[in-house]
């Protein structure tokens, strides 16, 4: 593992929208802290103005919090999901599921929710509760398809404040995420200053290189040429699962990195001694890739694949400045930038140039590379490094705000 610290840090690493339906955060107060207990919230706002130029009407966003706020509504922690992620990202639902970052988030763990206040929302153009295409348009009454207007990085973190003001928090103690979530912690630093004490970005980077853009455009590709898709008109018939699927298994192998998938899979044999010498299934990791896909079509919109990876390919965190320490120059929080030696799709080198960009303005800033062999999703199961780090960073900062007047 490798770790750089700003010199501060180093001691504590040791260890006119209005809101309808806001439900406001229980908080300590007197009351007994009580167990974690996940519940889809949703808030309407009565409009999003895009980085387009095209305003969104009516627009939701779902979310789901756990803990509790303090009086003082210091101990707020926003969480950013990936690409393919949901609002629900801890302890388990309704039909006992657990959140994509469980290991994370709850009583004593990284994010401690005996300590803070974590909320996590689905973001712009998504299917899992806030507006996205698949969503009705009030104008016509029917699902917007490839009507919606096309969506930044921007627009989703410019929702998630909207929704932290319609909760009455005016400062977030942290905003973190991997992947596409670091992507979303770095622009609430930048677009929203005042509004975030700190920023942790984990395995992401400040823009996407051309290899990664053309990843996202096979998967686009994929989806638009199924039959199915029809124009993306295809919510009164059936997805273009076919396309879908395969935009799923191509992103999978991404995820991975080339150690992790020898020693799951390596060259073994589907439930075979000997080749079939045809084209069904031989070995494992091809079973294993058509059961990825054809599970993430019961849960994801074709058309929010599309938007998404549009949005993610878009991100640009210099764009408008003359480079990164010029974007980053606005930033007023402290950074813990988190990378895994063996992710490939966000390579460390990327999290490197975020660093580097925020030494050159003398930004307090942490990082750390953390060997794994779990490629990408090493952020989601790889916790044990992360916990010890990310629970240092947040302690520092709780305790510097509460030595603040």
């Amino acid at each position: 593992m490798f770790v750089w610290a700003s010199p501060r840090f180093r001691s504590g690493l040791k260890s006119d929208n209005l809101a309808t339906n806001a439900i406001l955060p229980p908080q300590l107060g007197q009351t007994e802290k009580k167990r974690m207990i996940p519940e889809l919230q949703t808030v309407r706002f009565g409009e999003l103005a895009l980085d387009s130029g095209e305003t969104l009407r009516d627009v939701e966003v779902a979310y789901e919090s756990y803990g509790q706020l303090n009086d003082r509504k210091s101990n707020a922690i926003l969480i950013v999901h990936a690409f393919t992620g949901d609002a629900h990202a801890a302890g388990p639902d309704k039909d006992g599921a657990p959140g994509w970052w469980s290991s994370m988030i709850g009583p004593g763990k990284a994010f401690d929710t005996d300590r803070y206040f974590v909320l996590c929302s689905n973001v712009l153009g998504g299917c899992r509760g806030t507006t996205g295409p698949s969503s009705i348009d009030p104008a016509t009454g029917k699902p917007y398809g490839m009507s919606f207007p096309v969506i930044t990085i921007g627009d989703m973190v410019r929702l998630q404040h909207m929704l932290v003001q319609s909760l009455g928090i005016s400062r977030l103690l942290a905003v973190a995420g991997g992947s596409m979530g670091g992507m979303q912690a770095l622009e609430w630093a930048v677009s929203f200053p005042d509004a975030v004490y700190a920023s942790i970005p984990i395995a992401t980077t400040g823009r996407h290189t051309a290899q990664q853009i053309a990843f996202n455009e096979v998967g686009r590709q994929a989806i638009v040429a199924d039959p199915d898709f029809q124009g993306g008109s295809y919510y009164e018939s059936k997805p273009p699962a076919r396309g879908l699927a395969v935009a799923r298994m191509v992103g999978h192998i991404t995820y991975m990195s080339d150690e992790s998938m020898r020693e799951k899979f390596g060259r073994k044999l589907r439930g075979r001694e000997e080749f079939s010498y045809g084209f069904g299934v031989d070995f494992e990791v091809e079973s294993y890739l058509r059961y990825r896909g054809s599970q993430f079509v019961g849960r994801f919109d074709a058309n929010s694949y599309l938007y998404i990876t549009k949005a993610m390919d878009y991100f640009d965190l210099s764009s408008g400045y003359p480079s990164l320490g010029a974007s980053l120059e606005r930033a007023q929080c402290r950074f813990l930038v988190i990378s895994f030696t063996s992710d490939w799709l966000y390579p460390s080198y990327q999290s490197l140039e975020i660093v580097n960009a925020l030494r050159s303005r003398n930004h307090d800033v942490t990082y750390c590379e953390l060997t794994s062999t779990y490629g990408h999703d090493a952020f989601l199961v790889d916790v044990k490094d992360q916990t010890g780090i990310v629970r240092g960073f947040l302690a520092r900062c709780e305790r510097e705000l509460e030595a603040a007047p």
